[in-house]
C-alpha cells in the first residue's frame, strides 16, 4: 500500500507524447501514419494537377478521381486482410506482411505512373493508379488493426491515434506543397519516383522493423452469432449474398464505365458521357449500396423478433468457410441491422445526412488543383504555400473550433453550422472565379487583407488565401462536428465495423457526383458548378434539421422514462 502511495502519476499531455515518442510502437505509428497520408495525397489531389498540366480534360479526371472509392469500399475485403495469412510474407508478422506487400505494390505502382504519358495513355495510366489506390486503401485496413492490437499502457491507442493523425498531416505536406515545389522543377515522372523512394525507406526503417502480434486461434469468429436465438446459417448466407451481389454489381458497373470513358473510343464512336451515366446508373448504385442492405438489415430484424429462422440450439459448426462468412456478415449486414434495430425509421435520417454531409465540398475538392493552376493561372509554388501549408493550419484551426464549439454550444447546433458554412465557401470559390471583387470587400471590411498584406502577399495571392481560409476553417469545423456525431451514433458493439461502413458512405454519393462535376466544368465553368454544389449543400441541411427533431423527440422520450413518477 505504501509503493501505491508513493507510485508517481502517469504522465499526460506533451510530456506523455514526448516519452511515447521515443518507444519502438509509437515511432513506427509515426511512420505507418505517413505511409497511410502520403498514397492518398498524391493519388487524390496532387495527381489531378498533372493530368491539368499536361491537358487532361476535367471530365476525364473527375472519372479518374473515383479511384477514391477504393477507400470508401476498403471495408468490404477487409475480412481478408484479417484473416489470410500471406504465404512467404507471413514470417514478417500478421499485420506487416500485408503492410509490407501493399507498400510493395505501390512503389511498383507510382513506379508505373512515372513511366507513363498521362496526355497519350490515360488507360494505362488509370491502371497504374488504381493499383496504387487498392493498395494504398488495403494498407489502410491494416494500419488500422495494427494500431488497435499493438496498444498498451505505454503507448494506448488514444495516443497512437494522435501520432498517426501527426504523421498523416506531414505526408499530406509532402504529397502535396512538397511534390508541387518539386514539380515546378523537375518533371512529374521523377516527383513520383521520388516519392516511391519514400516508400521503399519506410518499408526499411519502419515496417520491417515494426513489432507485430501473434495470429489468434482458429475457432468460432462471433460467439453471438452461435447462440439461440440467433439467425441460421442459411439465413445469414442469404443475406448475406443479396448485400454481396448488390455491392460486387456496384463496383463492377463503376469499373466497366471507367475503363470505356478512360480506354480509347472505336473509330467515330463517342466516349461515353459521364452526366448520363450518373444519370441512369447513379440512383440505382446508391440504391444497391445503400437502399438494399438497409432492407436486408430490416428483413433479418423483423425474423429475429418473429423468432423465425433463428438458432434454437447453439451452433458447434467450425469451418474456414464459416468463419469467413461471419467476418463478411459482421462488415455488411450486422451493422447496418443493429443500426436500423435501435433507430428504427429514424435510420432513414441518419443515412441521409450522413450520404449528404459532406457533399458540396467532395464533389469538387479533386478539382482544386487544376482550378488553381490552370484556370487561375497561380504557380506551383503559391498554390503549395496556400494549399498545402497555409491551409493545413487553416483546417486545424477548425477542427479546434469545431471541438470548441461543441463544448459551448452542443452536438446538434455544432453540425448544423458544420452543415451550412461549407456552402458558404463555395460561393466564395464561385466569386474567387469570377475575380474575387467580393472576396476583396470583405477582406478589406474586416482588416485581412491589409494583415496579409503585412507579410508581403500581393493582392492575388492574399484572395487565394482568404478563399482558402474560410474553406478550409470550415471544413474543419463541419469535420470535427461530424467525426464527433459518427463517433457518438455508432453501437458500442459495432464500433469498428460500424464506423468504417457508415464513413465510407459519406464519400459515396459525393465520389459519384465528381465524375459529373468534372464534365460540367468543362461545360459551363467554375463558378456556375460552384453555385450547384452548393445548392447541393442544402440537403445536408434538410438532414441534419429532421436529425435534431429526432434526437430531442428520442432524448425526451428517455428523460421521461427514467423520471419517477410522481404520487397523485
Amino acid at each position: 500500500m505504501a509503493e501505491a502511495a508513493v507510485k508517481p502519476d502517469r504522465p499526460k499531455g506533451f510530456k506523455l507524447l514526448r516519452l511515447a515518442l521515443q518507444k519502438r510502437k509509437s515511432a513506427c505509428m509515426l511512420g505507418f501514419g505517413f505511409s497511410s497520408g502520403l498514397p492518398y495525397a498524391l493519388l487524390i489531389g496532387t495527381l489531378n494537377a498533372w493530368l491539368g498540366e499536361v491537358g487532361v480534360k476535367l471530365a476525364t479526371i473527375g472519372v479518374l478521381s473515383w479511384i477514391g472509392l477504393s477507400y470508401s469500399f476498403k471495408f468490404l475485403w477487409s475480412p481478408l486482410v484479417d484473416r489470410l495469412p500471406l504465404p512467404g510474407l507471413e514470417r514478417l508478422g500478421r499485420r506487416k506482411s500485408w503492410i509490407f506487400l501493399c507498400q510493395s505494390v505501390m512503389v511498383f505502382a507510382f513506379a508505373g505512373l512515372a513511366m507513363t504519358n498521362p496526355a497519350t495513355s490515360i488507360g494505362t495510366f488509370a491502371i497504374f493508379a488504381f493499383i496504387a489506390a487498392l493498395a494504398s486503401a488495403t494498407q489502410d485496413v491494416a494500419v488500422d488493426a495494427w494500431r488497435i492490437e499493438v496498444a498498451d499502457e505505454e503507448a494506448p491507442v488514444e495516443l497512437l491515434s494522435a501520432i498517426y493523425q501527426f504523421g498523416y498531416r506531414i505526408a499530406s505536406i509532402v504529397g502535396g506543397a512538397l511534390a508541387l515545389v518539386l514539380a515546378a522543377r523537375m518533371s512529374w515522372e521523377m516527383v513520383y519516383l521520388l516519392m516511391a523512394g519514400l516508400v521503399v525507406l519506410i518499408v526499411f526503417v519502419v515496417t520491417l522493423r515494426a513489432p507485430d502480434t501473434p495470429r489468434p486461434e482458429q475457432g468460432l469468429l462471433h460467439a453471438a452469432l452461435a447462440e439461440p436465438g440467433a439467425l441460421r446459417p442459411e439465413t445469414r448466407m442469404l443475406a448475406l449474398f443479396v448485400v454481396g451481389v448488390s455491392w460486387i454489381w456496384a463496383i463492377w458497373t463503376i469499373l466497366h464505365f471507367m475503363v470505356g470513358m478512360l480506354g480509347e473510343a472505336p473509330v467515330g464512336a463517342a466516349k461515353p458521357s459521364v452526366a448520363d451515366f450518373t444519370k441512369h446508373y447513379g440512383p440505382w448504385i446508391i440504391f444497391a449500396t445503400v437502399a438494399v442492405p438497409l432492407i436486408v438489415a430490416a428483413l433479418t430484424n423483423w425474423l429475429k423478433a418473429r423468432g423465425s429462422s433463428v438458432l434454437a440450439a447453439p451452433d458447434t459448426v467450425h469451418s474456414p468457410a464459416r468463419t469467413a462468412a461471419n467476418h463478411l456478415y459482421v462488415a455488411l449486414v450486422a451493422p447496418l441491422a443493429e443500426l436500423s434495430e435501435r433507430l428504427r425509421w429514424g435510420v432513414l435520417v441518419v443515412i441521409g445526412m450522413i450520404l449528404t454531409y459532406t457533399l458540396c465540398y467532395n464533389i469538387w475538392s479533386s478539382f482544386a488543383f487544376p482550378f488553381y493552376l490552370e484556370e487561375l493561372k497561380y504557380t506551383k509554388d503559391e498554390v503549395a504555400f496556400a494549399s498545402k501549408v497555409f491551409g493545413i493550419f487553416m483546417t486545424m484551426l477548425g477542427i479546434s473550433l469545431g471541438g470548441y464549439l461543441f463544448m459551448r454550444l452542443g452536438r446538434m447546433p455544432t453540425i448544423l453550422i458544420g452543415a451550412m458554412l461549407p456552402i458558404l465557401g463555395n460561393f466564395v470559390y464561385a466569386d474567387l472565379a469570377e475575380g474575387a471583387v467580393h472576396i476583396d470587400a470583405v477582406g478589406s471590411a474586416i482588416g485581412l487583407k491589409w494583415l496579409f498584406g503585412l507579410f508581403g502577399f500581393d493582392p492575388r495571392m492574399i484572395r487565394l488565401l482568404l478563399a482558402i481560409s474560410f474553406e478550409n476553417v470550415s471544413t474543419g469545423i463541419a469535420g470535427a462536428a461530424f467525426v464527433a456525431y459518427m463517433s457518438g451514433i455508432v453501437s458500442k458493439s459495432y464500433t469498428a465495423v460500424q464506423y468504417a461502413l457508415l464513413s465510407s458512405l459519406t464519400f459515396l454519393i459525393g465520389s459519384l457526383g465528381r465524375g459529373i462535376a468534372g464534365e460540367a466544368f468543362d461545360l459551363y465553368g467554375y463558378a456556375t458548378v460552384f453555385r450547384w454544389t452548393a445548392a447541393a449543400g442544402l440537403f445536408a441541411v434538410l438532414f441534419v434539421l429532421m436529425e435534431w427533431a429526432r434526437v430531442t423527440r428520442a432524448e425526451a422520450k428517455a428523460a421521461r422514462e427514467v423520471s419517477p413518477e410522481v404520487p397523485g
